[in-house]
């Protein structure tokens, strides 16, 4: 049997999109049990009105159980607080004190379960002077500096990807997972908040570096130098990566590979610290080199010659990569959709992202059976207090 960490542990996610989401869907992977709070009928609007169709949706809660329930209905927080005893960890990402403003807050479950995990997700933080602003991807990369570091001078622009909502995803998991080791460790509940501004910091902490040793802010370019990193097409019109960092090992086995010793001795490049000075007089030379021979080539020596590089490959080219393969880091579902797994082995084994994502209110007469009798069920789902899914 797959050995999962978190077997046992029981997850309440109240909130939606990605930030939260993806966090607690590698908690499920894990082994948690995640139950998601969605408002009846439509369900979370990630859902994007194709209920469990959505390729978004099935992506980040895959696994996962839905209770369908009102909460701007007394009787439906009423049902929620019955069943925050039965679980390890409450989850929420709305705007700060709304949940508290529903009976839902962190001292309100609290008061439910005394050794309660509570964390709360934000754009801003909970307090301060942003606190009350809402914040998707695009305002995470924007007030954290990602578009400043990722582009050119004084043109910001938008990038591809929701690298701000997932690193508060990874933050997010992450902090659950300290937070339960607090409380084994001490018995006491832990209250866990993370924020779309603080998480972006994971990601521009060598950008705050660059500010502090060049003395202005930095742009896409700015790290190029220090790193020695290149990226060339090669004559097939495929593109490659190389990064040679401060080692001069590998700057002298990719003088090798491409047959050009002579730039070793030329005081222009010799050493790290003229590269560094001269690193885009550099730049033309390597993307000439690489222009004249196919990616084959180029893949044969590099490797003969134990250069640091990679093929820069699409999403399709990584989900089909024989390494990516290799590692089981992909799952497909039975139309393709392509689910990634957690990025940690244990005992040698990838987690696997078990199930299928729910549909609105698939597990609410289960959940909500866990506290409530079929005659309380059928009365709230009459007052439009719980839906269930029927089909």
């Amino acid at each position: 049997m797959q050995h999962k960490p978190l077997d046992g542990i029981r997850i309440l996610e109240i909130g939606g999109y990605i930030a939260l989401p993806f966090g607690t869907s590698m908690l499920c992977a894990l082994g948690a049990e995640v139950v998601k709070v969605e408002r009846p009928g439509s369900g979370e609007d990630f859902r994007r009105h194709q209920n469990d169709r959505s390729p978004y949706f099935r992506q980040y809660n895959t696994g996962k159980r839905s209770l369908s329930v009102d909460l701007k209905s007394a009787d439906g927080v009423a049902v929620v607080k019955a069943l925050v005893p039965r679980f390890d960890v409450v989850l929420e990402n709305l705007r700060p004190g709304k949940v508290a403003a529903m009976g839902l807050g962190p001292d309100d479950c609290r008061a439910l379960r005394p050794d309660l995990i509570y964390g709360s997700v934000t754009g801003f933080g909970s307090s301060g002077p942003l606190a009350n602003r809402p914040a998707y991807d695009t305002i995470g990369h924007a007030f954290g500096g990602l578009y400043s570091l990722f582009s050119d001078g004084d043109h910001p622009q938008l990038a591809g990807g929701l690298s701000a909502d997932l690193v508060t995803g990874l933050s997010t998991a992450t902090g659950v997972l300290a937070a339960l080791v607090g409380r084994l460790k001490t018995g006491r509940p832990q209250r866990m908040e993370t924020s779309i501004m603080e998480a972006v910091s994971v990601l521009i902490t060598d950008g705050v570096t660059q500010a502090f040793e060049l003395g202005h802010d930095p742009s896409r370019t700015s790290r190029h130098p220090q790193a020695q990193n290149f990226c060339v097409p090669t004559s097939t019109g495929e593109y490659l990566a190389v990064h040679l960092s401060s080692s001069q090992k590998f700057w002298t086995s990719l003088c090798r590979a491409m047959d050009r010793l002579d730039l070793t001795e030329d005081p222009r490049f010799a050493e790290y610290r003229p590269r560094e000075a001269n690193y885009f007089e550099l730049v033309p030379i390597v993307e000439a080199e690489f222009a004249a021979k196919p990616k084959k080539h180029w893949e044969q020596v590099l490797t003969e010659h134990d250069v640091p590089f990679a093929p820069v490959l699409s999403m399709n080219g990584y989900l089909d990569h024989e390494q990516v393969r290799h590692l089981d880091l992909v799952e497909r579902q039975d139309d393709g959709l392509a689910l990634l797994r957690p990025p940690w082995t244990f005992d040698g084994e990838r987690p696997d992202r078990a199930g299928r994502a729910p549909k609105v209110g698939a597990d609410t007469r289960a959940v909500a059976g866990e506290v409530l009798t079929e005659e309380e069920i059928e009365d709230l789902i009459t007052a439009g207090v719980l839906y269930a899914d029927e089909s």
